[in-house]
Parts: structure tokens; sequence; C-alpha cells
């Protein structure tokens, strides 16, 4: 039987894309010793995807964290009858705002009106964020028909640059580090009486579609285990590169000890 939490404040930043990673690294085979020795990704194939979400959406619930206690923040709100959901729902003073969470590190964003390019690849981000929006707002006139529609938001984590040839008409793109920022700054739009109203009603399971029962701490200790791995990892992997490139290094100089004479004749004077 479907049982629903008891409210939707429980639900915790990245829940929905965390329980995904959790899911498919369990049936991922454990790695050999002599693959951890090396630093061998514990990610299976399908799972990169789902830690990198996951690592954006906890950033990005870190971040909305710090806003101001007048805000509520809600995470992983599902809606519709599948599988999706809301990353980040923020009701405030200044409105109703869908956050849609995108973890393109180091990746370079270029946007012009509908258009959302990820390092040159077309990503139908914008589309999605205002199908969110629509739901939300449509969900939500159900009981507050006066409702101003909800804002939606792409925030992006750390990427490399964000170029806007034309910015769109109704999406927010925001780098996460400056989202806390815009959201306190956004004209006020409830009233006390409202916005307590509407906090309640989108706390309230019922409003959304049941979900089975988890433990949100439970989780949160399996995908710790997880990124600890992954982690360390890649720290064994940059060790054995750098041993690699010192050998490297090494083997020069020991091959050609005339490189290391003449690159002291041409440093020494430099230094004299």
């Amino acid at each position: 039987m479907t049982i629903v939490s008891h409210t939707m404040r429980e639900r915790i930043a990245a829940q929905s894309v965390m329980e995904e990673l959790v899911r498919h690294q369990s049936s991922v085979p454990k790695r050999s010793g002599v693959a951890r020795f090396f630093g061998v990704s514990p990610l299976g194939s399908d799972s990169e995807a789902w830690y990198q979400g996951t690592r954006g959406e906890i950033a990005v619930g870190a971040i909305l964290a710090k806003l101001p206690p007048d805000w509520s923040v809600f995470h992983a709100l599902p809606i519709g009858t599948k599988d999706s959901d809301i990353d980040h729902l923020v009701v405030g003073p200044g409105g109703v705002f869908t956050i849609n969470t995108k973890h393109h590190r180091g990746k370079a964003i270029w946007v012009a009106q509908r258009t959302f390019m990820v390092n040159g690849q077309k990503q139908p981000h914008i589309r999605n964020s205002e199908f969110e929006a629509d739901r939300v707002t449509k969900l939500i006139r159900e009981r507050m028909p006066l409702l101003k529609p909800a804002q939606p938001v792409i925030a992006l984590v750390d990427p490399k640059q964000i170029t806007f040839k034309v910015k769109p008409d109704r999406v927010k793109i925001i780098d996460a580090r400056d989202l806390r920022r815009w959201l306190m700054k956004r004209p006020v739009l409830l009233d006390g009486v409202n916005l307590d109203q509407l906090v309640t009603l989108i706390d309230d399971p019922l409003t959304w579609r049941a979900l089975e029962p988890t433990r949100p701490e439970a989780l949160m200790a399996k995908f710790n285990a997880i990124d600890r791995a992954v982690r360390n990892a890649r720290a064994r992997r940059r060790l054995w590169a750098a041993l690699i490139s010192l050998g490297m290094i090494a083997g020069l100089i020991i091959s050609f000890p005339e490189l290391v004479n003449l690159s002291m004749a041409v440093v020494t004077p430099l230094f004299g």
C-alpha cells in the first residue's frame, strides 16, 4: 500500500535523484582490490548522471537554506502521475519559484530566448522549467485561484561561463551562487495570511503525488558512503597521475642528463 510522508518539509534536497542513484548503485558489482588501489570509479555507467545531479541539488539546497525565516523551501516535490518532481520549490514574500537545478560544472552555457546550449549541445531546460512552473501554478490555483503564477528558475551549479544572446521571457537563468540574493530582491507579492495559507497547502502531502515511506537520514547515509568512495577514487587517480608524471621526468633526467646541464646553463644567469 502506498503511504505518504508526514509533511513535505521532511523531504531533503536531492531526495528523488539520490534514491535513483542508490537504486542504480545497488546493482553495480563491488570493485576488486586492484580496482580500488588504482582509483577506478565505484559508479556504474548509469550512475554518473544521478551522482552529479545529486551533488548539484544538495549544493543548491544549502544555498536556499540560508534564506530568511519568512521564506519556505521544499525539495523533491512529486508531481504528476510518473516519476517527475520539482527540484526545489521556494515560497516567500516575493512569490512562488520552481527551481530546476543543473550541475554543469566547468561547462560553457549559451542562451538565446528559447535556446539553451551546454558546450554547444542543445538542451530542453527552458521548456522543461516552464512546464514545471505551469504544473505547480495549476495545482496551487485549484485551492488559491488568485495566486500569481510560479516563476520558473534554472540554477546553474559551477558553470564555466553563462552567455546570454537574448534572455528568455519567463525563465530566470542564474548562477546558483547568486540565487539567494536574487530571490531576496524580488518585489513583495504575498502578504502574511496568503503566505501562511500557501505554505500550509504545499506542506500537505495530499497536495502531491503519494509516495512510498522513506527515511531521509538512512538515504543520506547511503549517499555519503557512495560520495566518499567516489572522492577517494578520484584522489587515488590524481595521485597516480602525479606519480607517473614524476616518473617520466625522472626517466628523462636519467636518460638525457645533458638536458639538465643545458637547462641549468640557461636558467642560472636569470637568477644570477
